[in-house]
């Protein structure tokens, strides 16, 4: 791509309405890899936020950007049974709103992340650039991202756990290593990740391994290998049926 292209697509892609709208569908993500993967007959249909993932992406609005913090609805109630949550719910369009326990709790571990001396001063360094996007050619396939903090030598991705002992586990149940490895390639710069967990506030900094990477390629190189076979109208071959596919794997 163009250099003068490039930076017109990552100043489009800075506006989350198009990165994550028919804009971006342009490109493959991250978010992208399980459904490939575990459900490709699912890819790309509407999915509601879960819970962890609102709390998710609160904790990185926090953060990150916390004037957009007033796109969040919280709502002050005992639980999700009360009649008036469900009222709520049945007049909006959404099935999960946060309540203001939730935001209490969430405000906690912010703040305990932004305490820390070590995690702070790389965090907030003045030449850090924050929520930055950019696409990449990766194995014949469009690729975007956008990555939290983007430092002089490095990539900081922010992520809650609920059990930091098994962070490792989890990294690659949740595709963190097909993200580091997508993300690698995108910026040229390698991904560490600043960790909190969300019960005992314990942090961890967590730097992929060669191995780590390697494995997250090997999902990324399938991944694609799926959506040419199914997905991709501008790919070498015609697009089988999707109803064809059948999930494979050695146990």
């Amino acid at each position: 791509m163009e250099l003068i292209n490039l930076i017109e697509v990552v100043n489009n892609l800075k506006d989350d309405s198009k990165y994550y709208g028919t804009y971006g569908k342009q490109w493959l993500s991250n978010s992208d890899i399980g459904t490939l993967l575990k459900n490709p007959k699912n890819f790309r249909k509407p999915q509601q936020e879960t819970k962890a993932m609102i709390e998710g992406r609160y904790f990185h609005t926090a953060m990150l950007e916390p004037h957009k913090l007033d796109d969040f609805v919280c709502l002050t109630l005992a639980s999700r049974n009360t009649k008036a949550y469900k009222d709520y719910v049945a007049a909006n369009d959404k099935e999960i709103y946060l309540l203001a326990k939730e935001v209490q709790y969430l405000n906690i571990i912010v703040d305990v992340m932004k305490n820390n001396h070590k995690m702070r001063n790389a965090i907030y360094d003045k030449s850090n650039f924050y929520e930055v996007p950019m696409v990449k050619e990766i194995g014949g396939v469009k690729w975007k991202g956008k990555a939290d903090i983007v430092c002089k030598d490095q990539l900081i991705d922010i992520k809650t756990t609920s059990d930091i002992s098994k962070f490792k586990f989890s990294a690659r149940k949740y595709n963190y290593d097909s993200q580091a490895y997508i993300y690698q390639q995108l910026f040229g710069k390698p991904l560490v990740f600043y960790v909190i967990d969300k019960l005992t506030h314990d942090l961890g900094i967590y730097e992929p391994s060669s191995d780590f990477l390697n494995y997250g390629e090997e999902k990324v190189m399938k991944a694609i290998e799926v959506y040419n076979t199914f997905y991709n109208e501008e790919g070498p071959h015609m697009l089988a049926d999707i109803n064809q596919y059948v999930h494979y794997e050695t146990l």
